[in-house]
């Protein structure tokens, strides 16, 4: 670990201490150290699903709104499964240190993540503080759509693993044809963005209140295959009143003031709240939490 990161942590912890804001933004790689896959790459997607690649369909394939019109049970079972795995998955204790921080400072926070895996709801942080920027797995719509209702996802999908197929469909609520979790996919123009607008303008409020007050915003786990979170951090970092900070073992690069930690999203919370702590450990004990 270079020996400045000292002084970064120290900066970080200095400017939670002293702001008025704390904004989380997160991507796949915040759920990596809970258990979760963060699909990057087809060989990072076809480690957690080995079945897609005998059938040579990556996570784009994989995640194709189609497949719930052409073959539902196919479309399920991928769905289902990540919808089974979510549920058993608890947030890791990196969610909890936010919460705290926020409690402890006094800090007025907001959630922004393109994750749709409900693991901020599920750690504790209200559904009014969150955007979900491509949706929810945990709630459903119509695939025609027949209308735009969306309602919460609390049925039970059993997938057969080696197939990749689900044993069961849910049915719209409405006109009874196959829904799908509200999420984004690619290639989708049956989204609807009515819940995720709601959050979008709960959001933009929270930016009005909070606009020339001291802010940090915490960037986690956000790469560049997919830019929306990263975009959204130098955007906010765009204000001389905030300072963004960017945990990513793989793509820590930010353009200064801002700080970069090239670590994992637990690890640069747990190293940030020794600070917070008011300790300044050992450079060997921050590198045992990288």
């Amino acid at each position: 670990m270079q020996t400045d990161l000292h002084d970064r942590y120290a900066r970080i912890a200095t400017a939670l201490a002293e702001a008025s804001t704390l904004i989380v933004t997160a991507g796949a790689g915040m759920g990596v150290d809970s258990g979760l896959p963060d699909f990057r790459g087809s060989h990072g997607f076809w480690n957690a699903y080995p079945m897609y690649e005998q059938l040579g369909i990556s996570f784009i394939g994989a995640a194709n709104p189609e497949h719930f019109n052409r073959d539902p049970a196919f479309g399920w079972g991928f769905y289902g499964h990540r919808t089974n795995l979510y549920r058993a998955t608890d947030p890791h204790h990196g969610f909890a240190l936010l919460k705290d921080w926020s409690q402890r400072f006094n800090l007025d926070t907001f959630v922004v993540t393109s994750n749709v895996d409900g693991q901020f709801q599920k750690a504790g942080f209200t559904e009014d503080t969150i955007l979900e920027v491509h949706g929810s797995i945990h709630h459903l719509q119509c695939t025609t759509p027949c209308s735009s209702n969306i309602w919460p996802h609390n049925e039970e999908i059993p997938v057969n693993t080696e197939t990749m197929r689900a044993g069961h469909i849910p049915a719209c609520r409405h006109c009874r044809t196959t829904a799908r979790p509200n999420i984004l996919m690619f290639g989708d123009y049956a989204w609807i963005s009515n819940r995720t607008a709601r959050q979008e303008e709960r959001f933009d409020s929270f930016l009005q209140r909070n606009h020339n007050r001291p802010t940090v915003v915490v960037e986690l786990g956000a790469g560049t295959a997919i830019p929306t979170i990263r975009f959204l951090s130098e955007r906010l970092g765009e204000h001389p009143d905030v300072l963004v900070v960017r945990i990513n073992p793989r793509e820590p690069s930010v353009a200064p003031p801002h700080i970069s930690l090239p670590v994992g999203a637990l690890a640069g919370l747990k190293n940030i709240n020794i600070f917070l702590d008011g300790r300044i450990p050992p450079q060997k004990e921050l590198e045992k939490t990288s």
